[in-house]
């Protein structure tokens, strides 16, 4: 399978254990270190998109400062959270796996099996 792409964060064990299992099955993906690289609102309107999710099914709370920028807070507007996303590229939960079947938060690793 070609066009397959991972936001990874290599020091997260289920982004490592995610790109393992893709290429257990033979894909080498295009690794997208997204917390060198960052975010524009593109991307993630996009990555939103194809996950057909809205923005806080993707932020990451633990280990970051989500909860004191109020970024928690259901009313928070998908736009205030992808605007903080990439100010901080942490917030965005990980892996995030796109392939030609779709897109998926793999937690856990597993999930980027239904992709294949």
């Amino acid at each position: 399978m070609t066009d397959v792409t991972i936001y990874h964060n290599p020091a997260c064990g289920t982004s490592r254990a995610t790109l393992a299992l893709l290429r257990e099955h033979g894909v080498e993906p295009t690794v997208v270190e997204y917390l060198k690289a960052g975010w524009t609102r593109a991307q993630l309107e996009s990555l939103l998109a194809k996950l057909g999710r809205p923005a806080h099914e993707i932020l990451r709370v633990r280990g970051t400062q989500a909860h004191e920028l109020g970024l928690t807070d259901p009313n928070a507007s998908d736009a205030a959270l992808i605007a903080a996303m990439i100010l901080d590229p942490i917030l965005v939960e990980r892996p995030i796996v796109v392939t030609p079947k779709g897109a998926a938060l793999c937690r856990p690793a597993d999930r980027v099996l239904t992709l294949l």
